[in-house]
């Protein structure tokens, strides 16, 4: 059974960093595309980037695009979430998911294995 555990999560000042991780168990992390989601109190599940099997193609959402980066380490079976010029906004819980054939990388939907998120809270 896959199993996807996040870390990394913690308060932070506006203008911070945070680097986020997932690690997955139970599977080869080379097997999946891997997406983060994030969900703000309220608010619905938002896509925040993918990167395909091997790290050669990754994909943002609009709003954090040129200030996140999705990268992995297939060797380590664990996939990060670089976030760089945090803002009160980015306030969110954050999910990583895994899929074998994920296409529409946007889509939640897309992804059938899911982690218990990790809390990313910025402050102003």
């Amino acid at each position: 059974q896959v199993e996807l555990v996040e870390s990394g999560g913690d308060w932070v000042q506006a203008g911070g960093s945070l680097r986020l991780s997932c690690t997955l168990s139970g599977g080869t992390l080379s097997s999946y595309v891997m997406g983060w989601f994030r969900q703000a109190q309220g608010k619905e599940r938002e896509f925040v980037g993918a990167i395909t099997w091997t790290g050669q193609r990754s994909y943002y959402g609009d709003s954090v695009k040129g200030r996140f980066t999705v990268s992995r380490d297939n060797a380590e079976n664990t996939v990060y979430l670089q976030m760089n010029t945090l803002n009160t906004e980015d306030t969110a819980v954050y999910y990583c998911a895994a899929d074998f054939y994920a296409t529409e990388w946007y889509n939640p939907f897309e992804y059938d294995y899911w982690g218990q998120g990790t809390q990313v809270t910025v402050s102003s």
